[in-house]
């Protein structure tokens, strides 16, 4: 009785967040703030952390690509984390706004995560002597980038739509046993990235006067991430309704 009655109300908010008539209307509300907030807070957590915060004692001038890196690394774990759930209610509820979530997350999670290498090879340089190294860490965000490519390609791998979402979800939700991997690997390996200076349960490990920009970059990059997906959404749902509708106008005027 527990589970059907969960069960229930869960389909009930999947119902009512189904609706692209209700996500139009919402995120229209919400894109200037996601974009204006996350504008203003990614400013100031980037100028401070350029112009502000003292250089670290070991790492100089080179701690602060972490402004950007660190917020970025963040990203791309919670956009699969975002894809996966996407892709979990395509499979139980198949809700086709799940499906375009999922196709436009992907393309937003592959870059930030392209962008986290990137830039943890430029801190990888000078604190390493390095660009890269198939350490514990860096292979398994690797993988998670080759993990958004393989659902992109897959979502167009079939000439039938349907059969490219139900199987770039099931990828999709297979590829999960790599967050954890990316989250504890630093504490499994002996590896050359340093261990999470930020926990959840203990105070930062980073002096606060080189710390304190990181949570405006991390809070501003996130929103930016959402609206970003939220815009392709909102296109690529304006698209199928234009198809539909120019659909239906062959139709009508082949029957007439």
């Amino acid at each position: 009785m527990i589970l059907t009655a969960t069960y229930a109300r869960l389909s009930g908010a999947t119902n009512r967040l189904a609706s692209p008539t209700r996500f139009m209307r919402y995120s229209a509300r919400l894109l200037p703030w996601l974009f204006g907030v996350g504008v203003l807070l990614t400013a100031i957590g980037v100028g401070g952390g350029l112009f502000i915060t003292p250089p670290d004692y070991q790492q100089g001038d080179t701690v602060r690509i972490m402004y950007v890196h660190v917020p970025f690394a963040w990203l791309a774990s919670l956009g699969y984390a975002w894809l996966a759930a996407c892709s979990f209610v395509s499979l139980v509820w198949r809700h086709p706004l799940a499906d375009l979530a999922a196709a436009e997350i992907s393309p937003v999670g592959a870059a930030f995560t392209a962008v986290c290498l990137a830039t943890g090879s430029l801190w990888g340089k000078p604190t390493w002597g390095t660009w890269w190294v198939w350490d514990a860490r860096l292979t398994s965000v690797f993988i998670l980038l080759v993990l958004y490519i393989g659902h992109i390609v897959l979502l167009r791998a079939y000439d039938d739509d349907t059969r490219g979402q139900r199987t770039a979800a099931i990828f999709a939700l297979i590829g999960v046993v790599n967050l954890p991997i990316i989250k504890f690997s630093v504490d499994w390996w002996n590896t050359l990235h340093q261990p999470a200076s930020i926990t959840l349960t203990g105070a930062p490990t980073i002096a606060m006067s080189i710390f304190w920009p990181l949570p405006f970059t991390a809070i501003g990059f996130t929103l930016i991430f959402f609206g970003i997906v939220f815009c392709r959404l909102q296109a690529a749902i304006l698209e199928r309704q234009a198809r539909n509708q120019l659909a239906a106008r062959l139709f009508a005027s082949a029957e007439g």
